[in-house]
């Protein structure tokens, strides 16, 4: 059992990461207009985070310093600031999709309207990033979030037609403007920022030292793969129900179709328990990612470690994040809509973010022997050209697409 809840970091970094509330529609809308067809994306998606993810996490075992401080200390402050700016404006704006995430969830839980559940969300969000350990926290919800494997189960219950399916997958077939600005959605939204921002700061939050090395890359390959798996299995299961009709899929209760199509009432609830987890787990990876990145460029003292009135500056960055987030939804945006908006930022912002931990990650200053293989190194520049491709094509692709709508 220990060795399972070794890689909760993972897990909970992971269904954070590939299934939150921009991912349970994007995938299951890749599935519904697609069919399989981007299942490749998704793919592309889980080997570039877990190569950059077993790098930062690598770093911040190593040197016990995270990834932000590192970024700072070797490419200088000029530079690092730079990308602080644009990875917190990413990750606020995230912040507020993922805790109108938990609204909708609760919405489709209750039938009561997400706005009056926004407040509460919000400011349960920052009570549990507040008064919750770091170690209950990954556990909690990193295990939780697996309620989503019903759409995995829900494959088999369903008439589902593996040999069609399949040769989506192996037969992509592009289809225009929409379906590229779609796959640029799904891998941006697959290696968010705050995704390797959390899990590098989160080994030092687990006081991670050089034996734990292994730990560290079951984390990220384990962990990773299995946000990857409930991310196709979303995609499939629309693919499946939706697909064959031409029907798109744009709200919550869309993306629960299938598991209740396939198991009725209690498909359904483990669903929206499933939906809760991610979108809460993801707001407690995001809202923190906010504190590690901005304490660590200005070396203030942070982490859940520390008790709260020695890393106070840390805990108001993310109190004012949350606050920032909650009134952003207030406006009445729409969280989907939002989300939609905040992924193009996040592929516009990916080279900065990676680039670093390619640089640092091959620093002996820092690393000793224990700096990138040729391996890593030509997968981690292979991965970058296509991070750089992304951000580059993300803007003129929603413009194309009309607002990616």
């Amino acid at each position: 059992m220990k060795r399972i809840f070794t890689v909760t970091l993972g897990i909970l970094t992971a269904v954070g990461g590939f299934v939150d509330v921009g991912d349970l529609v994007a995938n299951s809308q890749a599935g519904a207009r697609y069919g399989m067809r981007q299942a490749w994306v998704v793919v592309l998606g889980v080997l570039c985070i877990c190569v950059y993810a077993e790098m930062s996490g690598r770093v911040a075992v190593v040197s016990g310093r995270a990834t932000f401080d590192l970024v700072r200390a070797r490419l200088g402050p000029r530079v690092a600031l730079a990308n602080l700016a644009g990875s917190y404006l990413v990750t606020v704006l995230t912040l507020a999709a993922e805790i109108g995430g938990v609204a909708l969830a609760l919405q489709l839980a209750s039938g009561v309207p997400y706005l009056i559940w926004v407040p509460v969300a919000g400011f349960a969000v920052w009570l549990v990033l507040w008064r919750l350990r770091f170690s209950i926290m990954e556990k909690v919800f990193g295990i939780a979030g697996l309620a989503l494997v019903v759409f995995t189960v829900a494959l088999v219950k369903l008439p589902t037609d593996w040999s069609a399916l399949l040769g989506q997958a192996v037969r992509p077939a592009p289809d225009g403007v929409r379906y590229w600005y779609l796959a640029v959605a799904l891998f941006a939204s697959a290696v968010s920022p705050y995704e390797v921002l959390f899990f590098s700061s989160g080994a030092i939050e687990e006081r991670w030292t050089g034996a734990d090395l292994a730990t560290e890359r079951a984390n990220a390959l384990v962990g990773f793969a299995v946000g990857g798996l409930l991310g196709l299995s979303l995609m499939a299961t629309a693919a499946v129900l939706f697909h064959p009709t031409g029907a798109d899929v744009t709200t919550f209760d869309q993306v629960a179709r299938p598991a209740a199509v396939a198991f009725g009432r209690i498909g359904l609830a483990v669903a929206i328990l499933g939906f809760f987890a991610a979108t809460f787990g993801a707001a407690l990876e995001v809202g923190l990612a906010t504190g590690y990145s901005t304490a660590q460029y200005f070396g203030w003292q942070w982490g859940k470690f520390v008790p709260p009135r020695q890393a106070a500056r840390f805990h108001t960055v993310v109190l004012v994040s949350v606050l920032l987030g909650t009134v952003v939804l207030l406006t009445m945006v729409d969280p989907i809509r939002l989300t939609i908006y905040m992924l193009v930022l996040n592929a516009v912002v990916l080279p900065l973010t990676y680039l670093p931990i390619l640089v640092v990650a091959n620093d002996r200053d820092y690393l000793g022997d224990r700096v990138n293989g040729r391996l890593a190194n030509l997968l981690g520049t292979v991965f970058l050209v296509v991070l750089v491709v992304a951000a580059v094509a993300a803007v003129p692709l929603l413009v194309l697409a009309g607002g990616g709508g």
